[in-house]
């Protein structure tokens, strides 16, 4: 008998069975190229001899090979379908591919684009880069050629001319510029600057009423000269007026300023009208229907900082681009009994009530924070009498006294200036009228939104003043984890207070709670106690100039605001 034996091979009848299977070459599925770039998705396969392969993307094929090559300018997520198909079967795989922005180094520098100065003088320059994780190289160059490699420059040239003055920065990624241009002239020469923020002024019969300008250029040699009309005689020779209205009506007034030039006498002229009122001609009594709340918001301007434009914690939708929708954003805020941020120095908001708060010689006026032990950040108060009756606060504005005022280490008058970034994720950088100049960090780990600088601001700079305190924050464990914002005596909103906040809480948990101040406290801007019978308006604005590290800048809240003598 013959035998014949076969055989047959199981292991390749099994695998020639089964169905294709895909492997990606990211254990996550998901894939991250920046935008302009190419990533190539390289999946391995088992059991797919002789396969089709089928990329697709929003129901569009967009290849049919082994891997696919990928590539889009524009940011976000793209989703696609791989699905690779033999006789066997079939196998599907979802893959996302996060575009990402590509991390060019934008370059800002502070100031106005171009300025005139005279020869010799120094001229602080200060740039900011936005922050990368790629290594950057950064320069000053004057007229082509690099002079600094730091980012604050001290410019100053003897030679008459014009100076074209770029910082730049560059990386893997690209490269940014902002450019600016520097006129050096003889004294002479130098442009005389004499401006002012309005021409009508509101004030009541035997008070005080200043109109000072908000730009004066330091020129020698300049005649003032202020006259009323219907009066012979000059009633001032200074660059600004202290005027007092001996009785009701309207006075204009004109002023001008007289400088010698080479070429001639420069004379500007400016008008104004001032209308005095009779204290309380517009007052507005409590009655049975008043509410002890704030009524509106009519003013919101905060400065940069990092809870403005954010759409988490700070509650924007992104839509907030005019005064008109900002307003709208804080008075949905503030009738939640959420805070609203006012950013860095001099930011501020004002709000109106349905009737006059009088003046009881004890607390009148409740504001809302969220100040806890270690954490103030005080706010400014300032109070309006609606003096003409408008209903809008265009009057005078007084500030109320705190523990801090007549110090020393108090500055009236200060101002400061910020400056639009050049792109997203910077900072913002601001300058001050002393001198100084600083930014407002992108807290990127924080807050991620594109801009701190308001959306609503259309100007690619603006000018808060008002009156700035000495800064008590402080590193309490010398390594930068622990900040501590320290309190004031009285007189501030968001302060925690140990006399006029009015509660022995500690408020751990940073819920709202209110400081409590005193219409008798008014001041002029001469620092000196102002008798207001009543007041309509009221405006907090942030009081410091400083930021905690980490934490960054201090930045008053606001949660809400009421007639105390209501509630009492």
């Amino acid at each position: 008998m013959v035998v014949i034996a076969s055989s047959c091979n199981i292991d390749e009848e099994i695998t020639a069975s089964l169905p294709p299977k895909i492997y990606l070459d990211s254990d996550s599925g998901v894939y991250t190229v920046k935008q302009g770039r190419e990533v190539i998705i390289a999946p391995s396969y088992e059991n797919a001899e002789g396969a089709t392969y089928s990329w697709k993307m929003d129901g569009r094929l967009i290849g049919n090979d082994a891997s696919l090559a990928f590539m889009r300018e524009a940011v976000g997520e793209y989703y696609i379908l791989l699905t690779v198909t033999a006789d066997t079967g079939s196998d599907s795989e979802e893959i996302r591919v996060d575009v990402i922005e590509l991390e060019i180094p934008m370059v800002t520098i502070a100031g106005n684009d171009n300025i005139t100065v005279v020869a010799g003088a120094e001229v602080k320059l200060n740039a900011s880069v936005r922050k990368t994780s790629l290594a950057t190289n950064f320069a000053w160059s004057i007229n082509d050629e690099v002079v600094s490699e730091e980012f604050a420059y001290t410019f100053e040239a003897d030679a008459l001319g014009t100076y074209t003055v770029v910082a730049s920065a560059a990386n893997e990624d690209g490269a940014h510029s902002d450019t600016m241009t520097i006129e050096v002239v003889n004294p002479e020469d130098m442009p005389f600057v004499w401006e002012f923020d309005r021409e009508t002024y509101h004030t009541v019969v035997g008070r005080k009423l200043r109109i000072a300008p908000s730009a004066t250029s330091e020129v020698e040699g300049v005649a003032y000269a202020w006259s009323v009309e219907g009066a012979e005689e000059v009633i001032s020779e200074e660059s600004s007026l202290t005027f007092v209205a001996e009785s009701a009506g309207e006075y204009r007034i004109t002023a001008t300023a007289t400088a010698e030039r080479v070429t001639g006498e420069v004379t500007i002229t400016r008008n104004f009208v001032v209308t005095a009122y009779e204290e309380g001609a517009y007052r507005r009594e409590a009655n049975a229907s008043s509410n002890a709340d704030w009524e509106r918001v009519l003013e919101y301007t905060p400065a940069p900082g990092q809870f403005i434009n954010e759409l988490k914690t700070g509650g924007f939708k992104g839509t907030e681009t005019t005064m008109t929708s900002a307003i709208a954003y804080a008075e949905e805020r503030i009738a939640q009994n959420l805070f609203v941020s006012l950013g860095g120095f001099g930011g501020y908001i004002v709000v109106g009530f349905d009737h006059s708060i009088d003046n009881s010689g004890d607390y009148d006026l409740g504001i809302l924070g969220n100040s806890f032990s270690g954490s103030s950040e005080p706010g400014i108060v300032w109070v309006m009498q609606d003096e003409n009756g408008n209903g809008l606060p265009d009057d005078t504005w007084y500030e109320l006294a705190g523990s801090e005022t007549g110090k020393a280490e108090t500055t009236q008058n200060y101002a400061v200036t910020y400056y639009r970034p050049s792109g997203a994720g910077m900072p913002v950088q601001w300058s001050d009228n002393l001198g100084n100049s600083g930014e407002i960090d992108y807290l990127k780990q924080f807050h991620r939104q594109d801009y701190y600088y308001p959306l609503w601001i259309e100007a690619d700079s603006y000018t808060l003043r008002g009156t700035c305190l000495k800064a008590r924050n402080f590193d309490a464990s010398g390594n930068g984890t622990y900040w501590v914002n320290a309190e004031y005596d009285w007189g501030y909103a968001d302060n925690f207070s140990p006399i006029d906040r009015l509660s022995d809480s500690d408020n751990a948990d940073a819920a709202a709670n209110a400081n409590h101040f005193k219409i008798s406290n008014a001041i002029d801007f001469e620092c000196q106690p102002i008798h207001l019978d009543y007041i309509d308006f009221v405006k907090v604005q942030v009081g410091v100039n400083a930021k905690s590290g980490w934490l960054g800048e201090v930045s008053t809240e606001v949660f809400g605001f009421y007639d105390y003598n209501m509630k009492k």
